[in-house]
């Protein structure tokens, strides 16, 4: 792939321009499906992708609804939130992923996205907005501080939400109670139209903190500028905690002969390519054998 790049400056972009390159280029973002209601006390629901947990003690999430670039004025959601200060933050899954989208649609004020978008209200217990009952998650929120991030068109404003109760569908739960990443089957927004469904693509990677690491820089140099092995390559590599010993690599080259003729031949590309391919089998340790051969 070329490493040639193409250089903007936002500030002599159109909005549009920016919005759709940092949103095609920040992603897969989880979705806060809002629910509110306004002074009168009349519903809203609306998706957004700018959207994160940033805390848990206190328990603090973080949306923006951002300025509408073609005449700048404000969301519903954003009206309602500074008149209440509450918000329901529903979790949205795969089975509602295309109700989520049609409540995207921006219905006159007063319009209940509820019944449009075909979801049944669910009473709070901490706050006066409606929970999305479909939800997998409903987190019921108070509403800390509004940040605006500017005045014009394609401006977010940061809505910092504390969460005062956090409900959870009991079959998307395991036995000790904890989500089930793949029962939850969540969504997320990627750019333009397209959206990502998690349990398509979740893999695991062993975190760095639960142990020491050898580190990339541990690896001979002929390996770290191979160009059959990827950077995650190397870095699954280097996440190793302790290297084989001598003995370990005898072995092990006794009992793969073929691997063993590969280390013999000297084709650097067909050892890396052996390396790989153990890499790939998650036999990490089995790599490193081959490696220090």
């Amino acid at each position: 792939m070329s490493t040639e790049t193409l250089s903007i400056d936002p500030k002599t972009s159109e909005n549009a321009r920016v919005y759709g390159l940092l949103s095609a280029a920040v992603g897969p973002r989880p979705i806060a499906f809002a629910s509110t209601l306004d002074a009168e006390g009349k519903p809203n629901l609306a998706p957004y992708s700018f959207f994160n947990v940033f805390s848990s003690n206190p328990p603090i999430v973080v949306f923006s609804p951002v300025r509408r670039g073609r005449d700048n004025t404000t969301k519903h959601t954003l009206d309602n939130i500074l008149a209440t200060k509450e918000v329901v933050i529903n979790v949205v899954n795969y089975a509602m992923v295309h109700q989520m989208s049609l409540a995207s649609t921006e219905y006159e004020t007063g319009v209940d996205e509820f019944i449009k978008a075909g979801f049944s209200k669910e009473p709070s217990e901490a706050v006066k907005p409606f929970r999305v009952k479909e939800a997998p998650v409903q987190l019921e929120c108070k509403v800390n501080e509004v940040v605006a991030l500017g005045t014009e068109g394609g401006a977010g404003n940061l809505v910092v939400c504390e969460v005062l109760r956090i409900h959870i569908q009991k079959a998307v739960l395991t036995e000790a109670e904890t989500i089930d990443e793949h029962k939850i089957d969540l969504v997320a927004r990627m750019g333009g139209n397209w959206y990502t469904r998690a349990i398509e693509g979740m893999f695991e990677v062993p975190k760095p903190l639960r142990n020491l690491g050898v580190g990339v820089d541990a690896l001979p140099e002929a390996i770290r500028l191979s160009t059959v092995l990827s950077g995650n390559d190397l870095g699954r590599l280097g996440n190793i905690e302790a290297l084989p010993d001598e003995e370990a690599v005898k072995v092990f080259l006794a009992e793969n002969q073929d691997l063993k003729e590969v280390v013999s031949s000297g084709n650097q590309e067909q050892l890396h390519q052996a390396i790989k391919e153990l890499v790939n089998q998650d036999r990490t340790g089995d790599a490193w054998k081959l490696i220090l051969a």
